[in-house]
């Protein structure tokens, strides 16, 4: 059998929750491919994230990705012009048609803005209402206690890793692996650790996200939604070890779904199952593992620090 491509979705917004997930389904079940979809739980506030337009990077980033294409006028006014809504309680079939088609369901945050632009700088209660307000949302959701987590744009605080051990859990996907300018592993020998002093086992992302390579200039060329998908095969060519890929409801699940498509017939054709982070842990819980310390760092074409390793 060979390597494994994990598919972890996040679906960040009310839009993506009604709307990108079932797309995503379908596209999986066409190709007989597993993922695990992590959901944002409560409110919708993406119109506060505007205020991250004087963060270095920021600016470019949304003006490559096109950011009101893919998210729409409403959702970027979701908490200033708009009253908020509350996803987990208005989009709940939505997130249970999923549990539903056989597909693995975690948590993503409570409310995305909130969490990824305070959680780094924030105390151990602060960290823990957040993170259990979310996994009482998802036990009222779905009938069951989560059993994994990846965080809202890959920010996470000591108190947050602890918390993963606190509620059980024996896997999550809350980092990336370092990668170069043009999205290669940085250490080729990158992947699943455990961090220092705790039980759980980290899944860091080792592909770099749509967002992060359309509109840039890699070896010469545009990355466009045209070559996007060529260009992330050509980093997995060989099949040669696992990696965790991230997408989003958003992104793949709406506009972005040919790019998907095309990404799962191409993985398939280089020999990965295309898998969750359970059928991940199954190969991993035996094993041997690393143990790191946390660590923040960039990545191109992304901007601010986040979790690294």
């Amino acid at each position: 059998m060979g390597p494994l491509l994990v598919l972890k979705i996040d679906v960040d917004t009310f839009r993506g929750t009604r709307e990108g997930v079932a797309q995503l389904v379908r596209l999986l079940q066409a190709q007989g491919a597993q993922a695990s979809f992590l959901f944002s739980l409560g409110p919708d506030h993406t119109g506060w994230a505007m205020k991250r337009v004087f963060r270095p990077g920021f600016f470019s980033k949304v003006s490559r990705t096109s950011v009101v294409e893919h998210y729409g006028i409403k959702t970027l006014l979701y908490g200033t012009l708009l009253p908020a809504p509350d996803i987990g309680k208005d989009a709940a079939a939505a997130m249970r048609a999923v549990q539903t088609a056989g597909f693995e369901c975690g948590i993503h945050t409570w409310d995305h803005v909130v969490w990824q632009d305070h959680v780094r700088t924030h105390d151990a209660a602060w960290t823990q209402r957040q993170m259990r307000r979310a996994a009482q949302r998802f036990a009222e959701v779905f009938g069951t206690p989560a059993r994994t987590h990846g965080a809202a744009g890959w920010q996470m605080n000591p108190h947050a890793f602890a918390e993963h051990d606190a509620a059980g859990y024996a896997y999550a996907s809350d980092g990336r692996a370092r990668l170069l300018a043009n999205g290669a592993l940085a250490d080729p020998a990158a992947g699943p650790h455990r961090l220092s002093g705790l039980r759980h086992i980290q899944m860091p992302t080792t592909l770099p996200t749509l967002d992060e390579l359309l509109g840039r200039s890699i070896d010469g060329v545009t990355i466009t939604p045209a070559n996007v998908a060529q260009h992330l095969l050509k980093l997995t060519a060989g099949a040669t070890r696992d990696h965790v890929y991230t997408l989003h409801a958003e992104l793949e699940g709406q506009k972005l779904a040919p790019v998907f498509t095309a990404l799962l017939q191409g993985w398939q054709a280089q020999g990965y199952r295309l898998a969750s982070m359970a059928d991940y842990y199954d190969k991993l819980k035996d094993q041997d593992l690393p143990e790191l310390p946390i660590s923040w760092g960039e990545l191109p074409g992304r901007s601010g620090e986040l979790i690294v390793s």
